[in-house]
């Protein structure tokens, strides 16, 4: 009998439902279902429509069922940071926001007010981005107080979703690291901090571990889904799942998982809580197995997202990448600048840069395309510099995994500009990831090495040498 497990995927932009099993020593995966995801105004903040999620997560179960395909077991993975703040009754208090709202803005001179830079970073590990839930918490508490002191409990996005389910409330570790409260070293929340900040400790509730069985599905599910089946935690940060599927076990790799986010970086066990390391900007996220992902995040795709969306979807991604190659452009923007987290338009904010850099300023679509290529390229080749000098180790090729693992002319920009071997490949890596956080529990696999070699032998992986560019 087969053994179907289940990951649903949801990133910002879209979600979906793949299908996996283990068959003649390879790992085989389906998309079951996709639905779209996205922030909507919502009382002037851009919000998540957790609800109507949910329904796209019941929905796509239920087509489980529809093709004779049951799952064994389930797990969600969604984007970092965000979470919501349940009453005594666990209904959410205030809106869903999302990270990408403003309310975030001089919230970090709020926290350091508390407590330094140089110090937070110190006791966490954690990267400095505005959205952190330690900033989020904090504009809580300063726009709308209230809504901590009726909080009995606080849910990241994805346990949320997993409680949904279950009726039963689990906080996973790798996502809760993203919050920037969590201590690297005891791999449990930092409650010292929690307090000097002047959050409710008793919100934040024991880390489990991706592979830890939730429970099964509460009974009105299952009589509305056809079927019951376990609640798996998978590395439910998505970028903590798509680390997982990268297809080597070789210590000494660098990997991007490449999607709207660019997350570079390498997998340790011990993290980097230096002076050094904060200043080049690096996080030590939670991994799977207590694993640090040492990386740099990177504003990613997300520029060449808004980029097509901006053009009404007149291209496509490939269509894209090719006009790109064909540019002579050779302006460069800061790709981690503020202005292209959340612009009105991307378009503008990229010229914008161009012209205040008194670089060419790109005005067709293949010279915008190339200037936001070519520039994440360029931050690719000084991340890697910078990886190298902080580890002491010199690295030989770049994994790339993701979505971003199909846009060849960036993958051979990379190859060139880090003068390393780029292997491309899974494109599916959070979900793959997902599921195999599950198949591991359920003794598919002995342990994660094991999984990744299946991986590596499971899909084409496509090589970029720095010779043919």
């Amino acid at each position: 009998m087969k053994n179907y497990y289940l990951a649903i995927d949801i990133g910002a932009s879209s979600g979906r439902h793949i299908l996996g099993l283990v068959e003649d020593g390879q790992i085989k995966y389906e998309e079951v279902y996709r639905f779209s995801n996205g922030l909507v105004k919502k009382d002037n903040e851009l919000c998540w429509d957790l609800d109507q999620l949910f329904q796209h997560i019941i929905t796509g179960l239920k087509k489980c069922k529809e093709i004779g395909k049951v799952p064994v077991s389930v797990g969600i993975d969604t984007w970092g940071v965000d979470f919501v703040l349940l009453d005594s009754k666990d209904q959410i208090l205030g809106n869903t926001v999302g990270y990408r709202d403003n309310r975030t803005n001089l919230m970090d001179e709020c926290v350091y007010q508390v407590i330094s830079e140089d110090d937070l970073y110190k006791r966490t590990g954690i990267q400095k981005q505005i959205f952190n839930t330690i900033y989020q918490l904090m504009a809580v508490k300063q726009k709308n107080p209230e809504y901590l002191e009726q909080a009995t409990s606080l849910l990241m996005v994805p346990d949320y979703f997993h409680y949904l389910l279950t009726g039963k409330k689990a906080m996973e570790y790798t996502i809760a690291t993203t919050t920037q409260l969590v201590n690297p070293d005891t791999k449990v929340w930092d409650y010292e901090l929690i307090e000097m900040l002047g959050y409710n400790k008793e919100l934040f509730g024991t880390l489990s571990e991706p592979g830890t069985v939730v429970g099964n599905l509460r009974e009105e599910l299952v009589k509305e889904i056809g079927f019951d089946l376990e609640v798996v935690l998978p590395a439910s940060h998505d970028t903590g799942s798509a680390v997982m599927a990268v297809p080597s076990t070789k210590k000494d790799t660098i990997y991007i998982s490449s999607g709207t986010w660019s997350l570079m970086g390498i997998e340790r066990m011990v993290a980097d809580c230096s002076l050094k390391s904060k200043n080049a900007n690096f996080t030590n996220e939670g991994g799977y197995n207590y694993r640090f992902r040492y990386l740099k995040n990177i504003m990613g795709l997300w520029m060449i997202q808004s980029l097509k969306k901006e053009l009404k979807d007149a291209y496509s991604f490939g269509e894209l990448c090719d006009m790109a190659e064909n540019s002579s452009i050779t302006s460069i923007v800061d790709c981690n600048d503020i202005s292209f987290l959340s612009p009105d338009s991307m378009i503008e904010a990229v010229k914008d840069y161009c012209r205040s850099a008194g670089g060419t300023v790109p005005e067709t679509p293949s010279d915008l395309a190339a200037v936001i290529y070519n520039s994440l390229a360029l931050c690719y080749g000084e991340t890697v510099l910078e990886i190298e000098a902080l580890t002491g180790i010199k690295y030989d090729c770049i994994h790339i995994v993701g979505g971003g693992a199909n846009a060849e002319y960036l993958n051979k920009l990379t190859a060139k500009n880090t003068k390393k071997l780029v292997i491309a490949g899974p494109t599916e890596a959070t979900a793959l990831g997902n599921l195999l956080a599950q198949m591991i529990q359920k003794g598919e696999f002995d342990n994660l090495d094991k999984a990744r070699e299946c991986i590596a032998k499971s899909f084409p992986l496509i090589q970029y040498e720095t010779e043919f560019i």
